[in-house]
């Protein structure tokens, strides 16, 4: 793109205020009614944050600092507008989306997770993506069936 009618100091500084998308996966856009809501307030959040760069009174400068909101924004606006809201399961016998999982592993860990949409995991948090390999194993299980996750055994002690 041409930066002759632009006032950009070169092209250098043009193509500086590009950033790559955030990758969009390509799985399903499944969301729990939380992870829905935190969807749409990080857009929100994205939205005001590349608003506020509209103050800035430079060319390059803004566009410098409007670069990573506008990215967000339009990440945050395809993953609002791709979202499949799951209600929550209505049944604890099988391990399912929006569910909690409680597990054993071989070397004795007890763990937790609650399987959720990719954009709301984090395990630290005590959640995982249903695309994560423990919750594919883990799926349509019930309490007692051990399931084998990268050459452990996983005992599912509660749902």
């Amino acid at each position: 793109m041409s930066v002759a009618f632009t006032k950009e100091e070169s092209s250098e500084t043009a193509s500086e205020t590009l950033l790559p998308d955030h990758p969009i996966s390509p799985h399903p856009n499944l969301v729990t009614e939380a992870g829905l809501k935190a969807l749409e307030l990080q857009f929100q959040q994205a939205r005001e944050a590349y608003d506020a760069t509209s103050a800035i009174d430079d060319v390059n400068e803004r566009r410098r600092q409007a670069a990573s909101p506008l990215r967000d924004t339009r990440y945050f606006a395809a993953r609002v507008r791709t979202a499949q809201l799951v209600p929550d399961p209505t049944s604890t016998d099988t391990v399912a989306f929006g569910g909690t999982v409680t597990f054993s592993r071989d070397d004795g860990r007890v763990q937790a997770y609650r399987i959720v949409g990719e954009d709301e995991a984090d395990p630290k948090a005590g959640t995982i993506s249903y695309m994560s390999p423990v919750a594919r194993v883990l799926m349509g299980k019930a309490v007692g069936d051990v399931v084998d996750a990268g050459g452990q055994e996983l005992e599912i002690t509660a749902i």
